[in-house]
């Protein structure tokens, strides 16, 4: 009987040992600082959606208003340019035309003085060296003023002009149209598109 009596005695001990250290440890716990829990992140409410915003015009860069009035005045220049060499070269090809003119008139009585002296010499006569020579010279001549530009007018059997013929002498005569050239005296010459010389012509009635 001692021996069990004892035995729940202990056992008591025992349990109100472990009912103590139970306690010391619980209150251990409540004695240390909780650590803050982690705020909870706002929900997110819902928007409504939103127009966009009309966008605002550009301010426009004065630099760009610069380059485009540089523009302008370097296409007007280059106009003005190309006007000035046009008008120039016009010039230069009026002064050539006026020029070569002046040379004409001046060559066109040489050749005149050949067609003559080549025409008095007589037909038996022509067969020498020295019609040969004239000729070869009169043609070389015709032929290079040819290359210039300068061809003859035709007179003899065409209408009487006045911008290319000069009537020196008039005739009568029934088988020939009135106011038509039967006779040259002098030729004409033309450089171009320009009367160099008109032709002296005897005019029928």
């Amino acid at each position: 009987m001692s021996k069990d009596r004892k035995t729940q005695e202990e056992l008591l001990q025992e349990g109100l040992e472990k009912a103590r250290q139970a306690a010391e440890e619980a209150a251990a716990q409540e004695e240390k600082p909780t650590e803050p829990s982690e705020p909870a992140e706002p929900k997110e409410e819902a928007k409504e959606p939103q127009e966009p915003a009309a966008e605002e015009p550009a301010a426009k860069d004065p630099r760009d208003a610069q380059i485009e009035d540089l523009k302008d005045r370097v296409t007007r220049q280059m106009a003005e340019f190309d006007n000035y060499r046009k008008r120039t070269d016009k010039e230069k090809a009026a002064q050539f035309d006026l020029g070569a003119r002046h040379i004409i008139e001046r060559i066109l009585p040489v050749v005149d003085n050949f067609e003559r002296g080549l025409a008095a010499i007589p037909e038996e006569e022509r067969k020498g060296g020295v019609y040969e020579g004239m000729d070869k010279i009169y043609k070389q001549l015709s032929q290079t003023l040819a290359d210039l530009g300068v061809k003859p007018i035709e007179a003899v059997g065409q209408p009487f002009d006045p911008n290319l013929h000069n009537a020196v002498m008039h005739v009568e005569d029934d088988d020939i149209e009135e106011s038509v050239v039967v006779e040259e005296f002098q030729k004409g010459y033309m450089y171009k598109d320009a009367v160099v010389r008109v032709s002296m012509v005897k005019v029928a009635n």
